[in-house]
């Protein structure tokens, strides 16, 4: 099952690592614990948590260009015979890539799945990060 370390899942929500752990104490996010004590955080409980607070993204400054890398947590997948639809959540971001089901079973694309999303034009392409 996919997971992510506490600094991560603070990362992608734009909080602190305590209040990640806030969040796993109060039952907000499931959180399992290693053999050597660390808490890892259910990815699909964050997928889920993500998705229902996620805000309307903030406007950028005009003085600033938007990056084209986006870090995120995968929140669905949908796969017919050929083609997949992956949404995932970066900060306040909804991202959507369409492509082929090869490429998301080879990637094992799944909510919770930490992902990089790179932006060209009106395409998309979900990378996984070096970890």
């Amino acid at each position: 099952m996919p997971s992510l370390t506490v600094g991560q899942a603070a990362e992608l929500l734009g909080v602190s690592p305590d209040t990640v752990r806030r969040l796993v104490d109060s039952g907000e996010l499931r959180a399992a614990r290693t053999s050597g004590g660390q808490r890892r955080v259910d990815g699909r409980s964050f997928a889920r948590y993500s998705s229902e607070r996620a805000g309307e993204p903030p406007e950028p400054p005009i003085a600033e260009s938007a990056r084209n890398h986006f870090l995120g947590v995968i929140t669905k997948v949908t796969k017919d015979k050929v083609m997949a639809q992956v949404e995932m959540r970066a900060g306040p971001y909804r991202v959507v890539s369409l492509m082929s089901r090869e490429a998301a079973d080879e990637l094992k694309l799944a909510p919770g799945v930490m992902a990089v999303a790179s932006v060209k034009s009106t395409n998309v392409v979900i990378e996984l990060p070096n970890t």
